[in-house]
């Protein structure tokens, strides 16, 4: 179980509908459905991650968050779950008014390109990072929108996107972020998590 689990396990409240927007294999809404009180759908693009979903029991439907989150009904969901896929999409932006038309709240985690691991590889090696959050290759990433704690918060306050919390995440501890530690922890996370609402 990923630790980034149980923290948004932690943002979620009991006796609400949640949406698991990109849910892969289901792995976080199963963990959802069996510690917290809740009612949990999923939407995923990998035929492959459907089924595994389905044997599970889960409730999921296959589609691109891109294009399939306008059949869902404004304010359908209570809290709206993006996982470390922000990056992968061709307009996050899109996306981010989905999710926040979709859900009255929405769950946003990104791995942070600002870490000062990911810096440093590049400043010394002059090549792309790859780390544990980071895995892949420049020519095989899903990730087409690097993206930093920074550029997240700065993006949100800039579009009256409501910040309810900010976590930075790194070595299993996480901390609040704020306007007056942006900086220090822009460098310092390997991994930001946001509870946003409109």
């Amino acid at each position: 179980m990923k630790e980034e689990f149980r923290i948004i396990a932690d943002l979620v409240e009991i006796n609400t509908r949640v949406l698991d927007v990109g849910c892969g294999d289901g792995v976080l809404m199963e963990f959802l459905k069996n510690n917290k009180k809740i009612n949990i759908r999923g939407i995923e693009i990998s035929k492959d991650n459907v089924q595994k979903c389905v044997s599970k029991g889960l409730t999921v439907i296959e589609g691109d968050a891109e294009k399939d989150l306008t059949q869902f009904p404004d304010r359908s969901f209570d809290f709206v779950i993006l996982s470390q896929t922000l990056q992968a999409f061709l307009n996050p932006e899109i996306v981010i008014n989905e999710l926040l038309r979709v859900g009255k709240k929405a769950i946003v985690t990104i791995p942070n390109f600002g870490f000062w691991k990911v810096r440093l590889h590049l400043l010394i090696k002059g090549t792309m990072p790859i780390t544990k959050k980071l895995p892949d290759e420049w020519y095989n990433t899903p990730n087409l929108h690097m993206c930093t704690i920074k550029d997240f918060f700065n993006f949100c306050n800039t579009r009256k996107i409501k910040l309810d919390k900010s976590l930075s995440f790194h070595n299993k501890k996480t901390s609040l972020i704020k306007a007056n530690n942006l900086n220090i922890k822009n460098l310092s996370a390997e991994l930001g998590i946001f509870l946003i609402e409109k």
